[in-house]
């Protein structure tokens, strides 16, 4: 009984939140990986039940803090204001946070992928028998994408255009790049064999920059404790004879 009021309150409260925003939402979902093998009618319905129960425990708890300490009612408005701000951006947080992780998978997963993709091009399959194998043999989130790329091909789509479909919605650009040159490949028929092991060595390059930079920070980091405690006595050692020497003050 209640199911159509509540699919309608968390329809509305969801277009509030994202402004109105449904196909930026939907890539986001796809990007992050929530909600897999589900249609966009659904899965967005399904991340709009998540908004607004997450909103709806951010308000009880607001609430239930005010009721416990008695707070004033000017208080437990502001209470209410900072539970909905939480619960708001709580939920855009989750999704920031799952699509950068699965961005940093795929980075890592790229690599691999593109090294077998060019030793079963190189042995003689084509870019849909390559990756079809591919597919069949492996695991992970590249390797979905692709298999996804796969079943849109075996419903009627052309291998490019289903190449160029998951290089619109991945998270990661170089994943991007492998599937645009798969697509290019399967159109042209070019040495895509070289042009793999290219990317390949671009993505380590920059995975290896990647890593120095944050090994870079946190080194910083490290520091930041020690210097927050000696600073403030050096000053003191420093400023000590300062007094003296200005005024001859002992």
């Amino acid at each position: 009984m209640f199911g159509p009021m509540i699919r309608d309150l968390a329809d509305l409260v969801g277009k509030l939140l994202d402004r109105g925003e449904e196909p930026v939402t939907l890539i986001r979902l796809r990007r992050a990986g929530w909600f897999r093998d589900t249609p966009d009618e659904q899965m967005l319905a399904s991340y709009r039940f998540v908004q607004l129960r997450t909103l709806g425990m951010a308000v009880l708890v607001g609430l239930a803090i005010g009721q416990l300490f008695g707070a004033e009612p000017l208080v437990r408005l502001l209470l209410f204001g900072l539970s909905v701000v939480v619960g708001a951006s709580r939920t855009r947080g989750r999704l920031n946070r799952a699509i950068e992780d699965r961005r940093d998978l795929m980075r890592i997963e790229i690599y691999t992928v593109n090294q077998l993709l060019a030793m079963r091009v190189r042995a003689g399959g084509g870019v849909v028998q390559s990756v079809s194998s591919t597919v069949s043999r492996g695991r992970g989130e590249v390797v979905g994408e692709l298999a996804e790329a796969m079943r849109l091909h075996r419903a009627g789509w052309p291998a490019s255009d289903a190449f160029r479909r998951i290089a619109e919605v991945t998270p990661e650009p170089f994943c991007a790049r492998t599937y645009r040159l798969l697509a290019s490949a399967d159109e042209r028929g070019s040495d895509l064999g070289s042009s793999l092991l290219a990317l390949s060595e671009d993505v380590r390059e920059t995975r290896r920059e990647s890593v120095k930079r944050t090994a870079t920070k946190r080194r910083a980091a490290m520091l930041m404790p020690t210097i927050a405690i000696l600073a403030p006595v050096l000053i003191l050692f420093v400023a000590a004879p300062l007094p003296y020497l200005i005024t001859g003050w002992q």
